[in-house]
């Protein structure tokens, strides 16, 4: 089992940034159960550079779960390659699992992915790349540990 923190597009519901979410944590709590790269992609809604990860190239069948929750986010069997150096989902594996909230940060209007627990950041949606399943490419932007 690999944990991932991750990002997928479908057609889900967007729903406000400032929602309440199951599991909350301090900043410490966080830090502590963290790796220091999770905590900077997941809490402080960070990036990792692209082509420099463990899953951007892995071709492995696998789930990918979620570092903070351990809860599964995605498989194998919805992982593409997009070209940007991401691990790139079009599906979560439990549609339950993540939320797309608008993210106004940096001077943009996006579509966020967050896990529905916790509210923490996996990666961002975009519409302009491949499309393997006639659904809008899902770009996995964050932390796979």
């Amino acid at each position: 089992m690999c944990s991932a923190a991750a990002c997928s597009q479908n057609k889900q519901q967007k729903v406000s940034q400032k929602s309440t979410y199951p599991v909350t944590k301090t900043d410490e709590q966080w830090q502590s159960e963290l790796s220091k790269e999770a905590y900077a992609i997941m809490v402080k809604r960070g990036t990792e550079r692209p082509y420099q990860n463990p899953y951007w190239n892995n071709h492995k069948k696998r789930f990918y779960v979620s570092a903070a929750t351990g809860d599964t986010l995605f498989t194998s069997d919805t992982k593409f390659e997009c070209g940007t150096g991401w691990p790139s989902f079009y599906k979560p594996y439990n549609e339950k699992a993540v939320k797309v909230v608008t993210d106004e940060s940096l001077g943009m209007v996006r579509d966020e992915v967050v896990e529905s627990k916790t509210g923490l950041h996996l990666g961002h949606v975009f519409d302009d790349g491949p499309r393997p399943t006639g659904n809008l490419p899902g770009h996995m932007l964050k932390n796979l540990m």
